[in-house]
């Protein structure tokens, strides 16, 4: 089948949960199907500023279609606007004026839809939230699909979000939690809905590759035809090289690149207000005053200030290798975000054998805590310090939800049954036709 994936922005170095999901999804599909993906020349979403080339490109596999934003977001006036619209009464123009001001306003895009829609078997819109979505889903709904990636924030009761849930062909939740909300939300929905989920890949330990290589090395003489000195002396069965604990311990490659000792507390994504950051760093400041050892690890895109306390570390944006290592060096995770409708971060980390400590206030969080038994959440600062202090001195109990976290993963999220869902739905979507 000829998929096209529609989403606001797309590319290895876009982090947004969405569009990481997309892609992931994307290049998946691409071994088996006929992938291309529409999307925007954006790759900052407060600004929606066009920073990649218009055009097309290659991007692992996966045809990559762009267009231009047609300007730029100003934060200031959209937020004004935000309020007056969520609290007053307005009319449908105003809503269309919210979209428009929210980004991404991509024209080109929808144009190449009408255009160019029959050449697709299926249309896959990622987010119910944008502009690309709103409009798209109007072009072919009978051969759409929306995976709306929903949750409660006040943007969702807008009435010019209806039409998203309750015209496309079929929609794909993430979590149950997830499809409850939407049930609860929006009675009238298509009769195709299928809990999807994503695929989670069970990492590996890396052992510190300077030992892997040397170790390489080892395996290299030993079985050498043509032995030097070194293997003449050691004779024809060489003992293998005991190398110290703490270069082969789990997650040491992190640690010693950041320079980290004792426990962590790892966050990985945007550091943002809007994910929980700013309250993460008040409540870990309150641990610390309490006598907690830990600190607090940041990795992703900066995109609020950090405060200069020795307690807490910004690693930056790292690799796909890089962030399993960080899952691995980690104590807990912290998955501090009150708005979710997944949460690869806690997939990630339990995938690494890694608890996680997560928000209460997101049902999916507590959902995936409470299901997989591999970590805790807290309701407030008090809990918070309670939660990680107990976590961070009983190994024994942070090994049992390390241990539970990969069955988890090893049985709701692996890529083959994932994919399997997507392709009996591409053919009930084929057969409805």
């Amino acid at each position: 089948m000829k998929i096209a994936f529609v989403v606001q922005r797309y590319g290895a170095e876009v982090l947004g949960g969405s569009e990481h999901l997309c892609r992931l999804l994307a290049e998946r599909l691409a071994a088996t199907h006929d992938v291309e993906v529409l999307t925007s020349c954006a790759r900052d979403y407060i600004t929606w500023k066009n920073e990649y080339p218009e055009g097309a490109d290659r991007i692992r596999g996966v045809t990559v279609r762009r267009f231009a934003v047609a300007a730029t977001r100003d934060i200031a006036a959209f937020n004004a606007l935000s309020e007056r619209i969520y609290d007053k009464p307005h009319s449908p123009a105003d809503e269309m004026e919210w979209l428009k001001q929210q980004g991404p306003w991509v024209p080109g895009l929808i144009e190449y839809l009408r255009r160019q829609n029959q050449q697709y078997d299926v249309l896959v819109f990622f987010t119910y939230l944008y502009a690309p979505t709103v409009l798209g889903v109007e072009v072919a709904p009978a051969r759409s699909i929306v995976v709306p990636t929903a949750h409660d924030e006040p943007a969702i009761r807008l009435e010019i979000f209806k039409d998203v849930f309750r015209k496309p062909a079929a929609l794909c939740y993430l979590t149950d939690s997830e499809r409850r909300f939407v049930e609860i939300q929006f009675p009238e929905r298509p009769l195709l809905e299928e809990t999807v989920g994503v695929g989670v890949d069970l990492p590996q330990q890396q052992p510190y590759p300077r030992m892997a290589a040397v170790a390489e090395d080892d395996a290299a003489r030993a079985g050498s035809s043509n032995p030097g000195p070194r293997d003449a002396a050691a004779g024809d069965e060489e003992p293998a090289r005991d190398y110290p604990s703490h270069l082969m311990a789990r997650g040491s490659v992190f640690r010693r690149r950041h320079r980290l000792y004792g426990p962590i507390l790892l966050y990985g994504g945007r550091i943002d207000p809007g994910k929980g950051c700013e309250e993460l760093i008040q409540y870990f400041s309150q641990y610390v005053k309490a006598g907690g050892d830990a600190t607090l690890v940041l990795m992703g895109v900066k995109l609020m200030p950090l405060p200069e306390e020795p307690f807490v570390r910004f690693a930056g944006l790292l690799s796909d290798r890089e962030r399993h290592q960080a899952f691995e060096a980690a104590t807990v995770v912290s998955c501090p975000s009150p708005y979710e409708s997944l949460s690869l971060l806690a997939l990630e980390s339990f995938a690494a054998g890694t608890p996680v400590l997560a928000n209460a206030r997101s049902a999916v969080l507590v959902e995936h805590c409470v299901k997989s038994n591999a970590g805790l959440y807290y309701a407030d600062g008090d809990e918070f310090t309670e939660a990680l202090s107990l976590m961070v001195r009983d190994e024994r109990l942070r090994m049992a939800l390390g241990r539970n976290g990969r069955d988890y993963i090893r049985s709701n999220y692996r890529w083959d049954v994932v994919l399997g869902k997507w392709d009996r739905l591409f053919a009930k979507l084929r057969n409805a036709r």
